[in-house]
């Protein structure tokens, strides 16, 4: 047998505590690295380097990487994998025979128990000794697909991290493969968070924030960072590595309830004033809602929350339409994504375009209505009902995260029985009392404006008369 390869540090320089994490041989290893330390670099040279020595010893391995994404995969093979693999060849090809690497992008097919195949990209270096690494978008059905050693790449990030565990263990209970777990914290309600936790684990864990990585030797400049990051609560997960429950949940259970009151939420408590409406369109499992809250005074006061599964959009405008006439409604926002658009066009042509407004939901505008959400409950300027458990886990499934990217978005967890549409109904009803309303009067027909005689209330636009002026009476 051929003389194994130099040790890595050889080929490119790593800091001390990137070696640390190469030279750890342990089965089962778990780091947690601030951002940009260099984890998904080193981690990279490490399963390169194994591929080498095994091309070298006349032995065949195989590595699989699951990232968050696409994307992200696409970036591990071309920013991380390929660079190493030219600069090992460069080091060892007089050592080496049989050819040079080759790079391959392909389709990966999972068979489905019903449905056709799921099917992702597929990015591949192949050595000509038999190793490969392959790079893949993490899911339950690409974790299952493979028996080899696994990189879990920005593991906290992965969406259904528990199913993708479930899947992925078996794959890697042969002896002797191994398993490489990395990321940065992502608040405490994942997998990763529960491996870098457990008592009595058979993990090896490395855990290296941004003080520790500049003490070893990273260039960076750490009040610079803070400052530019601006964000406390993002600067101590992102650098920090703090676990943040509830930093994470966009509105905590504290905030949920301190704005509860008995009387929130009980339509014959309404007392005539103006009111605005939050609708979020649904189909087939997800919830539809409707929300509306009252003004009085400075505070919005639920008055209703309807909230029905499995409802036509026949339905779904019956709903609506009673509302607008129990209640004094002067701005409707409907959730006007994908299946949106034909219930806004209905209703903005039953009720009239300057009283139903469509949203689109991008990410800045989730981010700016669960914003105006979120700061008229810290201000007490929001009424929700009290102890209604489905309504509180709707408020709190939504967390925000910060991506790899440094991008916050919100999501919701999962954990509701709505996907948090009770909260998109509640945002969007608060964001349209934001909003205001279009400022025009209201003439009663065969009367000129302003005529000898006229009532001063039908010269108000409708919204700011008395209750049961005008319109026959309904508003």
């Amino acid at each position: 047998m051929s003389a194994p390869a130099p040790a890595l540090p050889q080929v490119v320089r790593f800091l001390p505590y990137q070696r640390a994490w190469i030279e750890d041989a342990a089965r089962f290893k778990i780091g947690m690295f601030a951002r940009q330390t260099g984890k998904t670099f080193t981690t990279g040279g490490e399963c390169v380097d194994d591929c080498v020595r095994a091309w070298v010893e006349g032995r065949r391995v195989r590595w699989v990487i699951l990232s968050r994404g696409e994307r992200q995969a696409a970036e591990m093979m071309a920013e991380v994998i390929k660079p190493f693999t030219a600069a090992f060849y460069g080091v060892y090809n007089t050592l080496l025979r049989g050819g040079e690497p080759s790079f391959h992008e392909g389709e990966f097919r999972s068979p489905q128990a019903a449905g056709p195949d799921a099917v992702c990209k597929a990015l591949e270096v192949r050595f000509p000794g038999g190793s490969r690494i392959t790079a893949l978008p993490a899911n339950p059905d690409t974790a299952r697909g493979f028996s080899a050693n696994v990189i879990l790449d920005e593991f906290a990030f992965h969406a259904r991290s528990r199913d993708i565990w479930a899947a992925l263990f078996p794959v890697i209970s042969r002896t002797g493969l191994k398993l490489r777990v990395i990321s940065t914290p992502n608040g405490k309600g994942n997998k990763f968070h529960e491996l870098m936790t457990a008592e009595g684990s058979v993990w090896s864990r490395h855990v290296v924030d941004i003080h520790e990585a500049v003490r070893q030797g990273l260039e960076r400049d750490i009040d610079m960072l803070r400052r530019g990051m601006a964000d406390e609560d993002a600067w101590a997960q992102e650098y920090e590595l703090k676990w943040l429950d509830e930093a994470s949940a966009w509105l905590d259970y504290d905030l949920i309830a301190g704005c509860e009151h008995p009387e929130a939420g009980r339509p014959e408590l309404y007392r005539g004033g103006l009111c605005f409406v939050g609708v979020d369109i649904a189909a087939r499992n997800d919830l539809f809602v409707i929300w509306v809250v009252e003004a009085v005074g400075d505070v919005l006061w639920t008055r209703e929350i309807i909230a029905r599964r499995r409802i036509s959009f026949a339905e779904q405008d019956r709903l609506l339409d009673e509302v607008m006439r129990r209640y004094r409604v002067v701005r409707v926002r409907i959730d006007q994504t994908g299946m949106g658009e034909k219930p806004v066009e209905d209703a903005q042509r039953r009720h009239g375009a300057l009283r139903v407004e469509g949203v689109l939901f991008t990410a800045a505008a989730k981010l700016d209505m669960a914003t105006t959400l979120k700061e008229a409950m810290q201000d007490r300027r929001a009424r929700i009902p009290a102890g209604d458990v489905a309504l509180r886990a709707d408020l709190h499934a939504i967390k925000a995260q910060v991506g790899i990217t440094g991008t916050r978005r919100l999501v919701a967890d999962g954990d509701s029985d709505g996907h948090a549409d009770r909260f998109w109904a509640g945002a969007l009803a608060v964001s349209a009392a934001r909003e205001g309303s279009a400022d025009y009067a209201y003439r009663p027909a065969g009367r000129g404006a302003g005529g000898a005689g006229e009532p001063e209330d039908a010269l108000r636009p409708w919204w700011r008369r008395p209750a049961g002026a005008g319109l026959r009476g309904r508003l």
